[in-house]
């Protein structure tokens, strides 16, 4: 790496520079089985032991089960070991040159092939390729650059999904820095982890509420192996990134819009594609909802506008086709 890049001055042009020198015109391919274990444990830790009609809370899912939509974002984990990882414990494939090191899941775009699906005891390849890395300035924050990845999951039958996922890499933290300790959270909830229906007034479709404990927190982080502190480590939470508690992660309320959406809109079909983008963060112990915000019918099928909402503050949107 230059000295240009070892210097802490290093502007955000500079970091997605360097990045798009490294990374373009080059796949990564790796190789992985999708197994039954990993499938149970994230359906119990989701409080859905039921998976294809069969209840997997003491046996593993039957070979060739469908992986729900969502679901493959636990296979094909980070590889690297503890002394690769980020200051805070996260991954650090396609990061940003310093200073942008704090990786946050913006959103992204995913899309499922009509008559191929990923399945338990299938050989899949993973194929992952940097499409771009852009400077960005915001008054909040200041600089900070925006990566795009594509990966591509190909089963016995072919391509059977592609997930573009966004990270956005903010500067790091000054560990030296005396920070002010973040106003305690209010109306949290201790206890197990709850996901449940409530019913709409009139003919209007159901809302999901939700609740993560950082138990549930914390089992969802060592199933996606992920070390970011910032979902599992309150000290580090409070006092060195400055979050009154533990966050829920991005990718664990993009599963959740998924089984909603499975749940109360999908008459058995598989969703052809979801947009998602994360707005605003969510903590353990708070109580949230997922709703319909809008159905639209399009050429070949319908649209679903579904919320991730908390006490009227949209968290994370998406829109689902099929």
């Amino acid at each position: 790496m230059s000295s240009r890049l070892r210097n802490l001055k290093a502007t955000a042009s500079d970091a997605a520079t360097h990045l798009l020198e490294t990374f373009s015109n080059k796949s990564t391919i790796r190789r992985q089985l999708i197994d039954a274990n990993q499938l149970q444990k994230l359906a119990v830790t989701l409080n859905r032991p039921q998976l294809n009609g069969r209840d997997v809370s003491e046996q593993p899912p039957a070979e060739g089960t469908p992986v729900p939509p969502g679901y493959h974002l636990v296979y094909f984990t980070p590889n690297g070991t503890e002394a690769e990882l980020g200051a805070d414990g996260s991954d650090t494939t396609f990061n940003a040159s310093a200073p942008f090191t704090r990786r946050m899941w913006a959103g992204g775009k995913m899309t499922w092939a009509k008559d191929v699906s990923l399945r338990v005891g299938d050989y899949v390849e993973e194929r992952t390729k940097l499409l771009s890395a852009t400077p960005k300035k915001s008054r909040s924050v200041g600089e900070m650059v925006l990566v795009e990845v594509e990966k591509e999951f190909w089963g016995p039958k072919g391509l059977a999904l592609t997930d573009r996922r966004s990270w956005v890499f903010r500067p790091e933290i000054d560990l030296e820095a005396v920070h002010e300790a973040p106003k305690p959270l209010e109306n949290i909830m201790r206890g197990p982890s709850i996901v449940r229906d409530v019913e709409s007034q009139g003919e209007g479709h159901p809302t999901r509420e939700l609740r993560w404990s950082p138990v549930g927190l914390f089992r969802f982080s060592a199933l996606t192996f992920n070390g970011h502190m910032i979902h599992y480590n309150q000290a580090w939470t409070q006092n060195v990134e400055g979050h009154p508690g533990e966050v829920v992660h991005g990718p664990l309320n993009l599963i959740n819009i998924l089984d909603y959406w499975r749940d109360v809109h999908s008459n058995g079909n598989t969703p052809r594609g979801v947009t998602y983008r994360a707005l605003s963060p969510l903590y353990a112990g708070q109580t949230y909802n997922i709703r319909t915000e809008a159905i639209k019918d399009i050429e070949n099928g319908k649209t679903w506008g579904v919320l991730v909402e908390r006490d009227g503050t949209t968290c994370m949107k998406s829109e689902i086709t099929s």
